[in-house]
């Protein structure tokens, strides 16, 4: 913690010790004594608190871990339509009254926004399931441990492992002077892993992302890239072009994932996304994708879950935005919501896709010739119109010859849209959560199922591993 708080409230409350991160009743305190100093018209603050614990290992050994834990307390004042904000992470009193000071100083100064909406007065909010005590009391020995399992498969059958373990517990706090007061907790791991061939010609990949670290194996992660690994050795080159893919759950989230970064309405709205409509409007009601797939976002979901309020105090809720292929929810904030007189959306969960029942070996099976892919990287836009992105395969690309994993292949840029993707499946398995993050952090909650699909692109060669 960067400082001890010295309040009206119960010096109970508080202790100089660092602690993972701030209760209900400290988070409470700390907004009343913000809230005591303002003058502003309105105020609102925000007090987040948490731990970050990582341990990073390379060469079949741990090579650094740390802890890091820090409160931030963001002050937004507002005069009429001019506001500002101002941040400290010092939670002594004279601290705060000088980041309030400081807030409303800049306000004053501000111009005057056309778009601001006033601050919303008390709210009710349901409890979501993204905590986890496994998660928030975990050791730097338990992460030790963690990667020790991985580590030992790798050096044990003569390979060269990396990765990056990381656990985060937290609290976020709003409240303003409506009488609005919100507050949550939630924890996030992530473990990922990527094995290498001593020649450097082979090379697998293993992740998982959960809120409750009690349900990722590391020593099962670790066989999965050992397993790759060893396959994976001595690719050989494919011409570029249309191919069926075989994409394991982690690739389909990579493109999956960015469809919910184009539901903005607004910019559907005004003609500057893949869901503007031709000559006007938007595609809601419009099927975009197969019959077959629902996306939604849902807080209260075990396996995605999300937050219970916005970063405004908005309480959050279930939200469909594409069901049996069509689109049936564009995100609308409140300011875009009110201009065109609908709700505002407000989802907070993770991404959920609807599945099949198709395992990934019946895929491959089903498969006269087609690629099998561990995941994608370095994805960038090309095209936002199209939701059209451009990629690498990595860490287990594979040829599938009349029903079977044939030979390792070098990795393909690909040119590719999640739309497309999705209007070409010819199969689905089980929805499962997987590690989306090309960083290896923990990351949004994405559950999808592994795809079989038809015509995916590939325009060139990569002699990269």
């Amino acid at each position: 913690m960067s400082g001890i708080i010295e309040t009206g409230a119960p010096r109970s409350l508080f202790t100089a010790a660092p602690a993972r991160y701030l209760s209900r009743e400290q988070s409470e305190a700390i907004t009343r004594q913000v809230l005591s100093f303002a003058t502003a018209d309105e105020t609102r603050v925000s007090v987040s608190s948490g731990m970050s614990g990582n341990t990073r290992f390379a060469v079949n050994q741990i090579s650094t871990a740390g802890d890091s834990y820090n409160n931030v307390v963001v002050v937004s004042s507002k005069f009429g339509k001019r506001s500002a904000n101002a941040v400290t992470n010092k939670l002594d009193a004279a601290s705060l009254k000088a980041v309030v000071e400081r807030a409303e100083a800049l306000a004053k100064l501000a111009p005057e926004d056309p778009e601001d909406m006033p601050e919303l007065g008390p709210q009710r909010y349901q409890e979501t399931p993204g905590w986890s005590d496994a998660t928030a009391n975990m050791s730097p020995e338990s992460r030790a441990a963690a990667v020790v399992a991985i580590t030992q498969q790798a050096k044990a059958a003569d390979l060269i492992s990396t990765g990056y373990l990381e656990v985060n517990a937290g609290a976020f706090a709003v409240a303003n002077n409506k009488g609005l007061f919100a507050y949550r907790r939630q924890t996030s791991s992530a473990l990922t892993t990527t094995v290498r061939t001593p020649d450097g010609t082979g090379s697998g990949w293993a992740g998982a992302s959960e809120h409750d670290w009690s349900q990722i194996a590391p020593a099962a992660l670790g066989a999965r890239a050992v397993e790759k690994a060893r396959n994976s050795r001595n690719p050989v080159a494919i011409e570029p072009g249309r191919y069926t893919v075989v994409l394991e759950p982690t690739a389909v989230a990579n493109l999956v994932q960015l469809i919910t970064g184009s539901l903005n309405a607004r910019g559907a709205d005004e003609g500057r996304s893949f869901f503007s409509k031709p000559g006007g409007g938007t595609k809601l009601g419009m099927k975009v994708v197969d019959e077959r797939v629902t996306i939604y976002s849902d807080p209260m979901d075990p396996l995605a879950p999300g937050t219970p309020f916005t970063g405004e105090g908005m309480p959050t809720k279930r939200t469909v935005w594409i069901e049996n292929g069509v689109v049936t929810t564009l995100n609308y904030d409140r300011y875009w919501a009110q201009q065109k007189g609908v709700l505002p959306t407000a989802s907070g969960g993770g991404i959920v896709m609807s599945g099949g029942t198709q395992s990934l070996e019946e895929m491959i099976a089903s498969t006269d010739r087609g690629i099998l892919i561990t995941r994608l990287w370095y994805i960038r836009p090309v095209n936002p119109r199209t939701i059209l992105f451009t990629g690498l395969t990595r860490d287990g690309t594979f040829l599938i010859e009349n029903g079977r994993v044939s030979r390792p292949i070098k990795n393909m840029r690909w040119n590719e849209s999640p739309i497309f993707l999705l209007n070409n499946i010819e199969g689905m398995g089980a929805p499962v959560r997987v590690s989306s993050s090309e960083s290896g952090s923990a990351g949004t909650p994405v559950v999808v199922p592994p795809i079989k699909a038809r015509d995916f692109n590939f325009t060139s060669l990569s002699d990269a591993v």
